[in-house]
């Protein structure tokens, strides 16, 4: 596969960082897209990466972000939706205007930019679009609704689009990550050095996910530190 750009949406220092440096190092030019562009100065430096101001939840500045990347890059054969957002608190309680938003950039946002992507990637009839989700995807915590409400609703768009891109050369996949990211505010504990997710590690598997043979290509993969309980 020649896989020659990536957009990474929704860039911190975890994950998305790690995904950065990884596509860098397979030759890739990296656009990184962020509501705050200043933190990912050091970032964008190591990385030669482009960086782009975005709000994940309006359209024009998705559809904005979109244009000005295949200007300068081309369309991306990869696309990375890592953008989140929570709400916690008793459900009696937790003020709706943050549920809005919560869901609005878990879920609202992933469709947005996936909605782009796939408009350019079947034109082209190639590319990947790979969507971050998390324990939250799959089973629901208390006082989390806003964030599980958001992040069903991304698991069930990656579904939906994996079975209708597929045949068209567009490979989505969903990634439930099932446990806290190491980093530098979550280190390991000495007593258990385990606990965390190594970010380098989850992305050597997307990396793996981007590159699979269309044969047998999966539609999500589950993530965890051995120590997690299923």
């Amino acid at each position: 596969m020649d896989l020659k750009s990536a957009l990474i949406v929704g860039v911190g220092p975890g994950l998305s960082a790690s995904l950065a440096r990884l596509f860098a190092r397979n030759g890739l030019q990296v656009a990184l897209a962020a509501r705050n562009t200043d933190k990912l100065t050091a970032l964008a430096g190591e990385t030669a990466a482009a960086t782009f101001a975005c709000e994940a939840t309006e359209p024009e500045e998705v559809a904005a972000l979109f244009d000005v990347v295949i200007a300068t890059q081309g369309v991306p054969d990869i696309v990375v939706y890592n953008a989140s957002a929570r709400a916690p608190g008793p459900i009696t309680d937790v003020d709706p205007a943050a549920v809005a938003r919560a869901i609005a950039v878990s879920a609202y946002g992933g469709f947005l930019v996936a909605q782009q992507a796939a408009r350019h990637m079947v034109a082209r009839g190639s590319g990947s679009i790979l969507l971050t989700g998390a324990s939250a995807s799959v089973k629901g915590y208390p006082q989390s609704a806003a964030f599980a409400m958001g992040k069903f609703a991304l698991r069930g768009l990656a579904q939906s689009m994996a079975r209708e891109l597929a045949p068209k050369g567009v490979h989505v996949a969903h990634f439930v990550i099932d446990g806290g990211i190491r980093g530098a505010t979550r280190p390991d504990p000495n007593d258990n050095p385990d606990k965390f997710l190594d970010p380098d590690a989850i992305a050597d598997t997307y990396w793996h996910v981007a590159t699979q043979p269309r044969s047998a290509w999966t539609w999500e993969i589950e993530l965890r530190p051995w120590v997690e309980r299923f």
